[in-house]
């Protein structure tokens, strides 16, 4: 293993920002991880820690392929997750929206930039990404539609589902898309969970992105098969938002089997704990993403729902 500094910027106000790199093996750059890129990622900062502890272990019983580079970045951001920041804390941009970056553009533009040159060139390239909405969701596999994917390689992390994103306008901007772009096979990895470390669910992402590099000959270990991963499309996702405001009284969870009218939550007054509103299923299927904050504002997302 081979630890460096992969950027360092120099700071007038107090330590230099540094983002580190782990390289595992040598030959040809057969796979980059990218954990945490926000400062609330701290699921995906754990996950990539554990990935490094675990293929040091292979590397040195020699279980990592000859021939084969693996490069882990844990974490992007940290002086956002320093001080509990979501976004970068100067001017609060997100990094995930500068892709492929620019060297001479604002501060976030160049880490950007940086990062993408150091992961440009790998077969397959992994970012540890939470979900763009605040909430708890199954694991799942997501990748950018931009006519370079490959389902079939999404499908071998063994992950209950690969979820398929008709990129927007400002989806040109992130990592997935531009490493695709870039002739690199992209997956976003979300795990379930953002703000809290689940060890459960970090073992099982884990298990997963060993599961496709041994899949993939550039390590060799033994892995529990995994599921048979389900394709959905993100536009097919039934989405249910909040009629009213108020604090919400969830009665589900992710991967629930939920029937249509069965209620969800309900949405109580904060003043006299009135119900307000019962959220209730629009059709049968299987709960995907749990809105998970206390208050809700009218038309919030609350659920997102897989139709059966």
């Amino acid at each position: 293993m081979k630890r460096e500094l992969l950027f360092v910027l120099p700071s007038p106000f107090r330590d230099e920002f540094r983002i580190q790199g782990f390289r595992f093996g040598s030959g040809q750059k057969s796979i980059a991880i990218v954990g945490a890129m926000r400062g609330d990622e701290l699921q995906q900062q754990f996950i990539c820690s554990q990935l490094v502890s675990t293929l040091q272990d292979l590397e040195e019983k020699g279980d990592i392929a000859a021939g084969h580079e693996i490069l882990v970045i844990p974490s992007v951001n940290p002086f956002a997750m320093n001080i509990g920041k979501r976004f970068w804390a100067m001017d609060n941009t997100d990094i995930n929206r500068m892709f492929p970056g620019y060297s001479l553009g604002e501060t976030t533009q160049r880490i950007a930039a940086a990062l993408f040159e150091q992961i440009q060139g790998y077969r397959f390239g992994v970012q540890m990404s939470s979900y763009y909405l605040p909430g708890d969701y199954i694991p799942h596999v997501r990748m950018m539609h931009t006519g370079y994917e490959d389902i079939e390689l999404a499908q071998g992390f063994g992950l209950q589902y690969t979820l398929l994103r008709t990129p927007r306008p400002f989806d040109t901007t992130t990592l997935n898309y531009n490493w695709q772009i870039w002739e690199t096979q992209a997956f976003s990895v979300c795990s379930g969970h953002t703000g809290v470390i689940d060890t459960e669910s970090a073992v099982d992402t884990v298990s997963a992105v060993l599961r496709f590099m041994s899949l993939h000959g550039i390590i060799h270990c033994r892995t529990h098969p995994g599921y048979f991963s389900e394709v959905l499309r993100e536009e097919d996702l039934i989405t249910v938002k909040a009629r009213r405001a108020g604090i919400l009284y969830c009665m589900c969870k992710p991967d629930d089997s939920v029937r249509r009218d069965q209620i969800l939550a309900r949405v109580l007054d904060p003043y006299d704990g009135s119900v307000r509103w019962e959220v209730r299923a629009p059709a049968d299927g299987t709960v995907f993403f749990i809105h998970d904050k206390t208050l809700v504002l009218e038309n919030s997302m609350l659920f997102r729902i897989i139709p059966s």
